[in-house]
């Protein structure tokens, strides 16, 4: 597929760029999760995966860096807590061509703590202040931070409104707020999403405290009408794992928020991945249809069918020989909805 979609660009908070956003999430947020994505969504701003600084300054940068030019708009996240480390990949993400660069302050898992980054810098404004300034001073790009309530030990609101004051006056003008804590012990990063309760009441106050500031809230949203009442508050919404496992939620975007016509049909979304599913296939042998249609497997979820789709994927894509027409195959059964119909095409 040849086209490069008309975006709304990110132009912070006098515009839309960011009123609608997927949140970065580890192992989903790859680049053919966030191509699927922009078939259902042209507007929405998509987040990569968090890449830690030292994996992007001595590892492979094509690889982590490589997208397709349908992703736009399109933010790169970046973990790291070494200002010219930071400044430097910065640099690298500007050169990519990503729209905006975002430091992750909020991932609570051990393994991310024990590199010193992620939501243990939350402790530490200063530094934090100074990652940023590098970071501005090294691109044009918007340089934006994704933050928790709090960390246990932090989590007070006059703290978190001291915290992103001192971000503020370092020149960070966008805060993604996961309106959660952070318990940086004893807990599983999944628990993190889960356990402590969502405050949405305190990222409303946060942008009362802060006029000023693009504030978008993150955490619990699943679905477009609750994107809705948080915008009463704040300036945008990021959807997250309800983006990733029920995906057709963000086919009522583009109209809805950002005012551009465009209704997705569920086959032709599948229609539009299958060049791109054989182009990848056929560009090196280890490259498998599941790489891409693991992340496809929630398209029909909601509706009839949606069963068999899953199934017709996930027991075939692995193949070696699996070519992308799986992919419309598996649509069929969706539309056909019976067990008959299943059992006749594995046939």
């Amino acid at each position: 597929m040849n086209e490069t979609f008309s975006t709304t660009p990110i132009t912070g908070k006098a515009g839309q760029g960011r009123r609608i956003s997927v949140a970065p999430m580890m192992a989903l947020t790859d680049r053919h999760c966030r191509y699927f994505l922009r078939q259902i969504s042209r507007s929405c701003l998509l987040y990569t995966e968090m890449l830690a600084t030292t994996a992007l300054l001595h590892g492979d940068r094509e690889r982590l860096l490589a997208y397709s030019p349908q992703e736009h708009p399109l933010a790169l996240q970046l973990g790291g807590s070494d200002p010219d480390e930071l400044a430097a990949c910065a640099r690298l993400a500007a050169d990519y061509g990503y729209d905006e660069v975002n430091l992750n302050l909020g991932c609570p898992s051990s393994r991310v703590q024990q590199g010193g980054i992620g939501a243990c810098l939350m402790k530490q404004p200063s530094r934090v202040a100074s990652c940023l300034q590098a970071m501005q001073d090294a691109v044009s790009v918007p340089v934006t931070v994704k933050i928790r309530l709090g960390v246990s030990g932090r989590s007070s609101q006059q703290e978190l409104v001291d915290f992103v004051g001192c971000l503020a006056n370092a020149g960070c003008q966008t805060f993604v707020v996961h309106a959660r804590i952070a318990i940086l012990e004893g807990l599983s990063p999944q628990e993190n999403r889960s356990v402590p309760p969502l405050e949405y009441e305190r990222v409303y106050q946060l942008k009362r405290s802060f006029p000023e500031l693009e504030i978008i809230l993150n955490g619990g949203v699943t679905d477009l009408d609750q994107a809705e009442t948080h915008l009463r508050e704040v300036d945008g919404v990021m959807l997250g794992r309800a983006a990733y496992y029920t995906p057709w939620v963000l086919s009522g975007v583009d109209e809805r928020f950002f005012g551009q016509p465009h209704q997705p049909d569920r086959h032709q979304v599948l229609e539009s991945m299958v060049s791109y599913a054989n182009a990848y296939i056929a560009s090196r042998d280890t490259h498998r249809l599941s790489h891409i249609s693991r992340h496809m497997l929630g398209l029909f979820n909601g509706i009839a069918g949606a069963r068999l789709f899953r199934r017709y994927l996930s027991e075939r894509a692995h193949s070696r020989q699996a070519t992308a027409e799986l992919l419309l195959q598996a649509g069929e059964l969706s539309r056909a909805g019976s067990t008959q119909s299943y059992m006749s095409v594995s046939q």
